[in-house]
């Protein structure tokens, strides 16, 4: 299903609380995920060239999702506190259930999304940049360089990814099958996948994890 772009920006942030009332987790699983989409690149937020990040996140949503979503795109520079206002924004004002970063998580000096990540997190879920740097090490030996990492902060879930469009694609196949029920667990907009493309894996359902 394809997304419905969004780009209103709410009013203060503010860290939503870990409790899940009953009538709010069935509020979030009756109205479309709102999904975050944020592509880190000085060169990219310069218009030096064009931004493939992004657009591959969308694309690869797009293949995923059966269920309704709606999106919100950001573009910004290799900033850290620029990242840290941004995923605050995306999460707190915006009430982004899902906040998909690419860009950014290298070893270079300008590579700062994963410690942005890390600041703005109550939790760190470090199984995610496991096993996305395991799937890319089958493909090319400078996985080991990458940092991505994933978190939750109040009802949202971060997952940086990095920067190429074809290692987007091997990192989300690899980690999605995880996403919609740590969605349920945080309280966040219920989705749904096609089972053909990904096939989510929640405990008791009878679906198989890969």
């Amino acid at each position: 299903m394809a997304a419905v772009s969004s780009f209103g920006v709410g009013g203060a942030g503010r860290l939503l609380s870990p409790e899940i009332p009953q009538a709010s987790r069935m509020a979030a699983e009756s109205r479309p995920a709102h999904i975050g989409i944020l592509t880190i690149s000085d060169r990219a937020s310069a218009g030096v060239y064009q931004d493939l990040g992004g657009p591959a996140i969308r694309a690869t949503l797009a293949a995923y999702l059966r269920s309704p979503w709606t999106e919100t795109y950001r573009v910004i520079p290799d900033d850290r506190y620029g990242i840290e206002a941004t995923l605050i924004e995306l999460c707190d004002a915006l009430g982004c259930d899902l906040v998909v970063t690419t860009g950014g998580t290298g070893p270079a000096p300008r590579d700062v999304t994963p410690e942005a990540t890390a600041a703005v997190c109550t939790k760190l879920l470090p199984g995610f940049g496991e096993l996305m740097r395991a799937t890319s090490l089958k493909v090319v030996p400078t996985a080991i360089l990458s940092r991505q990492t994933a978190g939750i902060r109040g009802r949202s879930l971060i997952i940086n990814l990095p920067g190429k469009p074809k290692s987007i694609r091997e990192c989300l196949d690899a980690v999605f099958p995880a996403v919609p029920y740590c969605l349920d667990l945080i309280g966040a907009a219920r989705i749904e996948t096609d089972p053909a493309v990904v096939a989510a894996f929640r405990p008791g359902s009878g679906a198989k994890p890969g």
